[in-house]
């Protein structure tokens, strides 16, 4: 078993003289959110910054009295006024503001052309013990409303402290793509069954685990209906009665190394995790998005290394299931692509652990996206064929149709084919393909040390000398690869083996 699994805390905190992380940095304000059902606010203005401030707090169940004269009125707030009418939630004051709308106010909010009226409304409000809020006014403002992602009872609340409104909106429109609307409905389920979980389930493991499992459903089912409610009812009896019932397995595709190159769904499995078994082609900033208390281990299998057995990787995925754990088997690119999944999958269906897989981008897109290519350009190639350049045995497979793959109306993609470069070039050319055939080889893909190369069938096995094939390389051949501009190695430094001298990051999560 490979060394990173052991507990190397001790270590960890005798390396640095901080022994532990800094668990919040500094705010430039702090985020709050008011309770103002029946609550009364002090509004001063007419103008249509005010309606929608208006529009905000009665939405928050507040009794909002306007006080402006009927003249200064917009007609955006005569129109905020008369839909908000017959409910009474905003009412109309024809009068300018004065010292006694203070009284029982819990907020007070105001648009004023100038300062000097906006800073008599500031002292007022805060002479009487109201929070205040000069609408556009910083300096006259002891809360600010931000921007709002409503999902309610789900809200969430964006600030810029002021600096930049804009940037806040785009930040808005971002988290909206990320928040389904169904998750009002799942939202409102989780108050219905929050007293029996409550109840019934003891803090710590049991617990968490059934939120995260309802978490999960949340962001991937469809609006909760009577079904979804006894599904949940179910699953707290089942841990209740079993407190392991929520183990489970997920195999997530890491992609091909860069971070922003995960799914959505791929995150939520890591920030969800208990345990994650990673490969050793996982790259540092994947890990940085999960869990932070989730424990982590490398269980990587590299060419001419020691490795961690498949055997063991199945043994402990078993293990930590059957323990009740949430685990994130963590492969790299994706894992239905050269990643052993159908062995994993088969024995924990074997042992009744339910498996869940979510897809990952596989190296092949990103060597496309890379180079700028299309795999399966019209002119150029009709089929994209992904063959494993390293089998069991260490080397290529034996069974592999050399006639078939020398096929120059297609692509084809190599993958962990660094050590068999020579052979890969030789058997296509005796074949029938064309010592000139284009080829694209890449090492470290979508990361800050990638390094690409382009060249030729017979140029091949030079170009992977070049980039080193202790590296996790992939060759691309096919005609598709004609237009790619050469690729420099300048500036490129090779990876740093992560052998048995690496263990920083892990001796942080191991444990």
């Amino acid at each position: 078993m490979p060394s990173a699994f052991s507990n190397s805390a001790d270590d960890t905190a005798a390396a640095s003289p901080r022994t532990r992380p800094q668990r919040m940095g500094e705010l430039a304000t702090l985020p709050v959110f008011f309770d103002l059902k029946g609550k009364r606010v002090a509004m001063a203005g007419g103008s249509d910054g005010t309606a929608w401030k208006a529009e905000l707090l009665a939405a928050s169940g507040a009794r909002v009295d306007l006080y402006c004269e009927a003249e200064h009125l917009t007609d955006e707030m005569r129109i905020v006024l008369a839909l908000s009418f017959a409910d009474g939630e905003i009412r109309h004051h024809d009068r300018p503001w004065a010292l006694d709308c203070f009284d029982g106010a819990a907020l007070a909010v105001a648009d004023c052309e100038s300062e000097a009226e906006a800073q008599s409304f500031y002292c007022a409000a805060k002479g009487a013990g109201v929070p205040v809020n000069v609408i556009d006014k910083p300096a006259f403002c002891q809360f600010r409303f931000g921007t709002i992602v409503n999902r309610s009872p789900v809200v969430v609340g964006i600030s810029t402290d002021g600096a930049a409104p804009i940037l806040g909106q785009a930040i808005r429109r971002r988290i909206e793509t990320l928040l389904p609307a169904t998750l009002t409905g799942w939202a409102k389920l989780a108050a219905k069954v929050r007293a029996e979980v409550m109840d019934r389930l003891q803090p710590g493991p049991a617990r968490r685990a059934f939120w995260e499992r309802f978490s999960d459903e949340a962001f991937t089912r469809k609006a909760p209906d009577d079904v979804a409610e006894a599904d949940a009812r179910r699953f707290v009896r089942d841990l209740v009665n079993r407190p392991q019932a929520g183990g489970r397995v997920t195999l997530v595709g890491a992609g091909p190394g860069e971070a922003e190159l995960l799914t959505l769904k791929a995150v939520r499995a890591l920030q969800a995790a208990d345990v994650i078994l990673f490969d050793d082609l996982v790259s540092d900033d994947i890990l940085e998005l999960a869990r932070r208390e989730a424990k982590r281990m490398l269980v990587g299998k590299r060419a001419s290394r020691d490795s961690c057995r498949q055997e063991d990787i199945n043994r402990m995925m078993v293990q930590f299931a059957r323990a009740g754990k949430h685990v994130v088997r963590l492969k790299s690119g994706d894992v239905s692509v050269f990643g052993r999944s159908g062995e994993e999958i088969a024995e924990l269906k074997r042992e009744g652990i339910p498996v869940a897989i979510v897809p990952g981008i596989t190296a092949a897109s990103a060597l496309a996206a890379g180079f700028g290519v299309s795999l399966t350009h019209r002119d150029r190639a009709q089929q994209v064929r992904f063959v494993t350049g390293h089998s069991q045995k260490g080397g290529l497979p034996d069974d592999l149709d050399w006639q078939a793959l020398a096929d120059d109306h297609a692509t084809t993609i190599f993958y962990m084919g660094g050590r068999m470069a020579p052979r890969i070039a030789a058997e296509l050319i005796a074949h029938g393909l064309p010592a000139e055939t284009p080829v694209a080889v890449a090492a470290s893909i979508s990361r800050p040390e990638e390094a690409r190369l382009v060249g030729t069938l017979a140029t091949l096995a030079e170009i992977v000398g070049r980039i080193g094939i202790e590296r996790p390389i992939l060759i691309g051949v096919g005609r598709v690869f004609a237009d790619c501009e050469p690729e420099s190695l300048a500036g490129f430094e090779p990876e740093r083996d992560r052998g048995a001298g690496e263990t920083s990051r892990l001796q942080a999560k191991a444990s």
